[in-house]
């Protein structure tokens, strides 16, 4: 079995939580915007009066939901960058 001393295991460990992170933190909002779409357009063909105001709301969720992968990348980037276990392994 290989032996790493225990900076090494960290910065692995880091390295894996973040691209998990970065995975599900871009999927899942990507796979929601494509839901909010597809029933926001549903509702716009079946009632058009409405459009404008499903429009509006559409707008503000795809907002919130792009937030949320932008904070997904806020928490990885702090992981990689900020993560003060490894500057206590590496001085």
């Amino acid at each position: 079995m290989w032996q790493l001393d225990s900076g090494t295991i960290v910065t692995l460990i880091t390295i894996m939580f973040s691209v998990g992170g970065i995975v599900l933190g871009s999927i899942v909002p990507a796979l929601m915007e494509g839901k909010a779409v597809q029933k926001a357009l549903e509702g716009m063909t079946r009632q058009p009066d409405a459009a404008n105001d499903l429009r509006t709301t559409l707008l503000i969720s795809m907002a919130l939901l792009e937030s949320t992968a932008i904070y997904s990348l806020l928490v990885v980037l702090i992981l990689i960058f900020g993560n003060p276990l490894i500057s206590q392994f590496f001085g």
